[in-house]
């Protein structure tokens, strides 16, 4: 059987009636309890769930309307929830932490408790939120929208006015964001100042296993921008993905850029993959439920994974920061020999992917790669054996390529692989051949090697890359990071932006000093609080009551 009764005139945030409901329900005596405020929506629910009562008629957008389901007949129920419903609200406001942030109960108010404020952060009920949302853009705020159903209309009407003002528009149903360390909704902390990778999604928690995934290898980022689920939809076309990338390709904190999506429409995937080869920064981009076919274009590196995205993506930011205290080889060739045919190939695919060349499947003497700048050679093949040991025995035969190199190559490639067999000390033999170099030559040339090997092996892996680090080799994990490093050594740093997109670029910047109004949920607020971040909580609620026919004249008078 249902009961029903309303408690007029008290605005609570949806989550917080949830709590209650949930808790409530748990009471043996009680089959179901369902709190919920009178909105048009709310009572779609209701009746969507089997939960209506003819009481509901009577309520408004401002009511608590609280409908009980039990075995029985009993009408002393309602008092007992009653009763139980205003301990727990109670219970709720007294458990609050104690708020050093101001708490106001208009926009305006907000505005003067906190005149430098830059973003909103808006919770309320979707129906609700547009009128906000739109105030604030208004008002030069970047704009968080946690609320969800809102209409299609409404949010493609505020992104593009974001897009104009040069102002994000995170959302609608957009759970997490972090900008500049300020976390917004559901985010998880992240150490500031630690790394140097923005990212963007239309994907709540996969920005936050990207984030979780670079914070457990010791790195950071510095902005992570939430976009709504929708947004790479086609009905509203990346409009704020466009911005979000354009802000991280102008901001100098930022070296790399990752972006996940869930599934979007082809014809704005190809779209903003286009757009993400005219920054100037790398990106790695990850389109879920696209297995990529083309693992690289330009700057973007295609992942089919989160852990593989943010491994690329941490991977970048290595090469990124090495570059940035090497010499300037920009235009010169890139040469790679090897003394193992696997880590050769492997190279050869990855820097033909980078710069756009066609592996050499051939191999003639022992070639991977072949152009007039680059080349990748496996000195284990047959033509380089003959009458000799294996490179991985007798280094010499390297050592002997290394001698002349010529001008024209800037990058130098290197593999030293350890283990039971190899020679003694293989890492002293390219050190010794590359300093020799060095010494001859006019021109800057960057030498970078990968360690195939253990501490345990009797070269000892530690001793090894000291040996070469000393001769001042760059010394990296894998073929993927040496190739990264060496493509953007040797790339020239403009931007090849295309006319087209340059003329619709933005160039804006985001918030340093972030400065929060956040509306709906203070929970939100404790939590900026928490993490120093200067806020005032809006204690929003329907303007007239909800009665929207009121609230029409009340603009018409305004």
């Amino acid at each position: 059987m249902l009961h029903a009764f309303l408690k007029k005139g008290s605005f609570q945030d949806s989550v917080s009636l949830m709590l209650i409901s949930r808790d409530l329900s748990k009471a043996d005596d009680l089959k179901r309890v369902s709190i919920m405020m009178g909105t048009p929506s709310n009572k779609d629910v209701f009746r969507e769930t089997g939960m209506w009562h003819d009481t509901l008629d009577e309520a408004g957008p401002n009511d608590i309307c609280v409908v009980i389901e039990t075995e029985g007949a009993s009408d002393a129920i309602t008092d007992i929830v009653r009763d139980r419903m205003e301990a727990a609200l109670l219970a709720m406001m007294q458990g609050r932490k104690s708020a050093s942030y101001p708490i106001v109960h208009s926009y305006n108010r907000a505005l003067r408790s906190l005149p430098d404020a830059n973003i909103t952060l808006i919770s309320i009920a979707g129906m609700y939120a547009h009128e906000p949302a739109l105030e604030a853009l208004e008002r030069g705020q970047h704009v968080m929208l946690f609320s969800d159903n809102v209409s299609v209309e409404k949010e493609v009407q505020l992104k593009t006015l974001g897009r104009q003002k040069k102002l994000l528009v995170m959302g609608p149903d957009c759970g997490t964001s972090v900008i500049n360390g300020a976390p917004l909704a559901f985010a998880n902390r992240m150490e500031r100042g630690l790394g140097s990778i923005g990212i963007v999604g239309a994907s709540g928690t996969g920005i936050q296993e990207l984030c979780s995934q670079i914070a457990l290898q010791g790195s950071g980022i510095t902005h992570a921008i939430g976009l709504g689920g929708r947004d790479l939809s086609e009905a509203v076309g990346g409009l704020s993905a466009l911005t979000a990338l354009e802000m991280l390709d102008a901001d100098p904190s930022t070296d790399v850029i990752a972006f996940v999506s869930k599934p979007p429409a082809e014809r704005v995937r190809a779209k903003i993959s286009e757009v993400m080869q005219g920054l100037r920064k790398p990106v790695v981009a990850l389109f879920l439920g696209k297995n990529p076919t083309v693992r690289q274009e330009g700057n973007v590196y295609f992942a089919y994974t989160l852990d593989e995205a943010a491994q690329l993506a941490l991977d970048l930011e290595k090469a990124v920061k090495s570059a940035r205290h090497l010499p300037k080889v920009a235009r010169q060739g890139i040469l790679g020999l090897f003394s193992g045919g696997t880590l050769a190939a492997e190279t050869a695919m990855l820097l033909g992917a980078a710069l756009g060349l066609k592996a050499d499947h051939e191999h003639k003497a022992g070639f991977m790669l072949h152009t007039d700048e680059h080349a990748v050679i496996d000195l284990g093949d047959d033509v380089y054996t003959r009458g000799r040991p294996h490179p991985m025995i007798d280094p010499s035969v390297r050592t002997e390529r290394i001698d002349v190199i010529d001008e024209k190559t800037g990058v130098l490639l290197v593999d030293v692989v350890l283990g039971f067999g190899s020679h003694a000390d293989p890492a002293g033999a390219v050190a010794d051949s590359v300093k020799a170099l060095q010494a001859k030559r006019s021109s800057p040339l960057v030498v970078i090697a990968t360690v195939t090997g253990t501490e345990a092996d009797p070269q000892v892996r530690s001793e090894q890359i000291a040996r070469l680090e000393d001769a001042g080799i760059i010394v990296l994990n894998s073929p993927r990071q040496a190739v990264m490093l060496a493509t953007l050594l040797v790339k020239p740093e403009a931007c090849n932006k295309p006319e087209a997109l340059l003329k619709e670029a933005v160039s804006p910047v985001l918030v340093k000093e972030p400065a929060v109004i956040n509306i709906g949920l203070r929970e939100f607020a404790d939590d900026l609080q928490t993490n120093d971040v200067r806020c005032v909580f809006y204690q929003w609620a329907p303007a007239c009551g909800g009665d929207e026919r009121l609230q029409a004249l009340l603009k018409l008078m305004q």
